[in-house]
C-alpha cells in the first residue's frame, strides 16, 4: 500500500517559503485571475465610489464638496423613506421565508414517496427568472384583468376582506393601492425565496443525526420538545447563514421592486437603491448616488460581519463570546427590540402579518400535539394517518401557492387576444393559439435579445468558471500566506450587492466608451458570479478527501498533474453546480443591463421585456408567451442538474 509523503518539515523549505508559504508561487499563478478581476471590478470601484460621493456636479465639471452630500442626505425625506422601506421590506421577507421554508423541508424531510418530485416543482419559482416572477405576479394582481380578485369575488372573501376594513375598496388595486403595494411586492418576494429557504433546511436536517431524535424520543420528549431541542439547534448554523446571505440580497432588492410597482405608488415600496438609481442616473448627481450607497455599507458590513464570524465558530476556529446567562438573554433582547423597530416602521402591516404568522404558527402547533398526543397513547397507526393527511394538505397548499403563478403565464401565453382582454376561458384556453408568439417575433426584437442573453451568459459563465476552478482549488489546497484574508475577501465581494458598484461601473464604462455595448457586461457580470463561483467551489474542493492527490504525487504528478487528473474529474458535480448557479444569476440579471444598455439592439431578455411596457398599455398575451420562452432553458438545465445543484449546494455552500 502506497503510504502518503509527509509535508516538508522547516528545515527543507527556503526562506522565502516558510516567510510566504509552502505554495506561495503557484497559488500566486492560480489566483492572480481571480485577484485581478476582484481587484478591477469590485474593489476599484468601490474605492471610486467613495471620491465619487465627496464630489458634486456642476455642468460638465464636479467640485469637491467633502461630506456635503451624506450631511445632505439627513434631510432628504426621499431618502429616508427608502431606507425605512428597503428595511420593512427585507424583515417581513425573511421572517416568512424561514417559516414557510421550514415548514415545508420538515414536510419533505418525513415524506419517502415524490420527495425528488416535489422538491423540484418547488424549485421553479427560484428557478425562473424574476422578469417572469414579476409578470406572472403583475399579470395575477391586475384589478381588472388579474384572477386574484376574480377568485376572491367568487368564494366571498374579497368583500369580506373590504368590510373587515383590510382593504380599502374592492376590487382591490394590489400594486396601486398605497396601504396594499408593500405587502403585495414582500408577497412576491417570499415566493420567491422559499424555495431556497426550503433546499438549504432540507440539507441542514438531513446532516443531524438520527440517534439524537431516537435518544429524545426515548426520553419521553414530546415533537414540540424535538423540534425546539433537536431540530433548531441542528439547524442554527443553516438558518444563520441562510438568513444572512437573503437578508443581504433582499436589502439590497431592485429589479423585483422595479419591475412590479417601479417604487411606487408615490415613494412607498421604493428602496434605498432606486433613490440611489434616480439621483445618480436619471438626475446624474453621481456624488449624490453614491453616498445613499456607501451610507448604507456599514449595515452590508455588519451583516458580512456576522456572517464570518458565525462561519469561523461553526468550523471551531473560535469559541463563543458569550457565556452564562447573558448569551441566553442577548437573542430576546435583540428579538424585542427589532419587533419594536418593526411595529414603528410599518404599523398598518405589522398587525396583519402579526395574525397571518399567528395563524401559521397555531394550525403548526396543533397538528403536532394530536399527532404526539396519538402516539403516547399508542396509536401509531392513527398518527401516522392524521400526520399524513395534515401534510398532504399542507403540501397541495404550498404547491397550489407555489405553481399557481407559473400556471396563470402558461395558459395566457396560448390565448388569443381577444380571450386576453375579455378573461374568457380564463383557467383554460379555448382554442389554444399560438397568437401571442407570433406577435411577440413580430413586434419586438425578441430574438435579438434572446442571443444578446446566451452570448453575454455563456462568456460571462466561462470566464467566471476558468476563474473560480483555478482561485477555489487554491483556497482549498495550497498553503500560502494570506489565505485566509483572500478567502475572506472573497467573501466580502461575493455579498457585495450590485447596488454599491454600479454607480462607479457605470463611470469606468462610459470613460471607456463601452455603454451599449455587450462588453460592458461580460465585463461587469464577473462582479457577482466570480466570487460565488470561487466560495462554493473552494467549499467542494476542500470536501474532497486530499488522500487521493497526495496518492497522486507520491506516483510522480506534479501538483498541476495532481489537480488536472484526479481532483477536476471528482469535482464534477461542483464545477456544474457552479455553472448551473452563475449561467443562471447571468440569464436573469437585471440592473447592470438596465443602468449599461439603452440601444434595443443590444438588450437582455429581462430589459427587454421591460421596455415592451409603455405607460400603462401592459401587452399581458406578448409578455406571456416571452415569459414562458424565457423559463424553458433554465427549468430545463435545471431539471437535468438538480442532483447536482443540491450535492454541490450541500458541500460547497452549506457546510463551506
Amino acid at each position: 500500500m502506497t503510504r502518503a509523503p509527509s509535508p516538508p518539515g522547516p528545515g527543507s523549505l527556503t526562506k522565502t517559503q516558510r516567510r510566504l508559504g509552502r505554495d506561495w508561487r503557484l497559488a500566486a499563478v492560480f489566483l492572480a485571475p481571480t485577484a485581478l478581476l476582484v481587484g478591477a471590478l469590485v474593489l476599484v470601484p468601490i474605492a471610486r465610489s467613495i471620491v465619487t460621493s465627496t464630489t458634486e456636479r456642476h455642468g460638465s465639471e464636479s467640485v469637491f464638496v467633502g461630506l456635503g452630500n451624506y450631511l445632505a442626505l439627513a434631510g432628504d425625506e426621499q431618502f429616508r423613506t427608502g431606507v425605512v422601506n428597503s428595511f420593512v421590506f427585507t424583515s417581513y421577507a425573511e421572517i416568512f421565508k424561514v417559516v414557510l421554508g421550514l415548514a415545508a423541508a420538515l414536510l419533505l424531510h418525513h415524506r419517502r414517496r415524490g420527495r425528488a418530485l416535489i422538491t423540484g416543482l418547488l424549485l421553479m419559482p427560484w428557478v425562473v427568472p424574476t422578469v417572469v416572477t414579476a409578470f406572472s405576479w403583475r399579470s395575477l394582481l391586475d384589478p381588472i384583468f388579474g384572477s386574484v380578485n376574480a377568485l376572491l369575488t367568487d368564494s366571498g372573501i374579497g368583500p369580506l376582506l373590504a368590510s373587515a376594513h383590510l382593504v380599502d375598496s374592492w376590487p382591490a388595486g394590489w400594486l396601486s393601492d398605497p396601504s396594499l403595494a408593500m405587502p403585495s411586492v414582500i408577497l412576491v418576494n417570499v415566493w420567491k425565496g422559499v424555495p431556497f429557504f426550503t433546499v438549504c433546511f432540507l440539507a441542514g436536517l438531513k446532516a443531524i443525526p438520527a440517534d439524537q431524535y431516537e435518544a429524545a424520543t426515548i426520553d419521553g420528549a414530546s415533537a414540540w420538545q424535538r423540534f425546539a431541542h433537536v431540530t433548531l439547534p441542528g439547524l442554527r448554523h443553516v438558518i444563520t447563514v441562510t438568513v444572512t446571505l437573503s437578508s443581504i440580497w433582499t436589502f439590497n432588492n431592485f429589479d423585483l421592486i422595479w419591475l412590479l410597482t417601479q417604487g411606487g405608488p408615490g415613494d412607498v415600496t421604493a428602496p434605498y437603491v432606486l433613490v440611489a438609481y434616480s439621483k445618480a442616473i436619471l438626475q446624474l448627481q453621481y456624488g449624490a448616488g453614491a453616498a445613499v450607497t456607501l451610507v448604507m455599507l456599514p449595515i452590508v458590513a455588519g451583516l458580512v460581519f456576522f456572517l464570518v464570524r458565525t462561519l469561523r465558530a461553526d468550523t471551531g476556529n473560535r469559541p463563543p463570546r458569550w457565556t452564562g446567562p447573558s448569551r441566553t438573554a442577548l437573542p430576546w433582547v435583540g428579538a424585542a427590540v427589532f419587533t419594536g423597530l418593526l411595529a414603528w416602521a410599518s404599523p398598518q402591516i405589522f398587525w396583519k402579518a402579526a395574525v397571518i404568522l399567528g395563524v401559521i404558527l397555531l394550525i403548526a402547533a396543533a397538528v403536532g400535539r394530536v399527532v404526539s398526543g396519538l402516539q403516547n397513547r399508542g396509536g401509531r397507526r392513527a398518527s401516522s394517518l392524521v400526520s399524513g393527511l395534515g401534510s398532504g394538505v399542507a403540501l397541495a397548499g404550498l404547491l397550489a401557492f407555489v405553481l399557481g403563478p407559473l400556471y396563470w403565464i402558461t395558459v395566457t401565453a396560448f390565448k388569443s387576444e381577444g380571450q386576453v382582454v375579455t378573461r374568457e376561458h380564463d383557467l383554460w384556453p379555448t382554442p389554444w393559439t399560438l397568437e401571442q408568439f407570433g406577435a411577440l417575433f413580430t413586434n419586438q426584437p425578441f430574438g435579438r435579445w434572446y442571443l444578446n442573453t446566451i452570448l453575454v451568459s455563456a462568456a460571462s459563465t466561462a470566464v467566471a468558471l476558468v476563474c473560480a476552478v483555478l482561485g477555489g482549488y487554491a483556497l482549498a489546497r495550497l498553503r500560502f500566506r494570506g489565505a485566509q484574508g483572500f478567502t475572506v475577501t472573497v467573501l466580502l465581494t461575493y455579498v457585495m450587492p450590485g447596488a454599491l458598484l454600479f454607480i462607479p461601473l457605470y463611470q469606468l464604462l462610459i470613460g471607456v466608451r463601452l455603454t451599449d455595448s455587450m462588453w460592458s457586461l461580460v465585463l461587469t457580470y464577473p462582479t457577482f458570479t466570480l466570487p460565488f463561483a470561487t466560495w462554493l467551489l473552494s467549499g467542494y474542493f476542500a470536501s474532497i478527501p486530499a488522500e487521493l492527490e497526495e496518492a497522486a504525487l507520491v506516483d510522480g504528478c506534479t501538483r498541476v498533474q495532481a489537480f488536472r487528473r484526479v481532483v477536476l474529474p471528482l469535482a464534477k458535480p461542483g464545477l456544474l453546480a457552479v455553472a448551473l448557479f452563475t449561467l443562471t444569476n447571468a440569464w436573469n440579471e437585471f440592473l447592470f443591463a438596465f443602468v449599461f444598455i439603452t440601444k434595443d439592439e443590444y438588450k437582455t431578455l429581462p430589459v427587454g421585456m421591460q421596455s415592451m411596457i409603455a405607460g400603462d398599455v401592459v401587452p399581458q398575451g406578448q409578455l406571456a408567451a416571452a415569459s414562458l420562452l424565457v423559463s424553458i432553458p433554465v427549468v430545463i438545465m435545471y431539471a437535468f442538474g438538480q442532483r447536482f445543484l443540491t450535492e454541490g449546494l450541500t458541500a460547497g455552500a452549506v457546510k463551506g
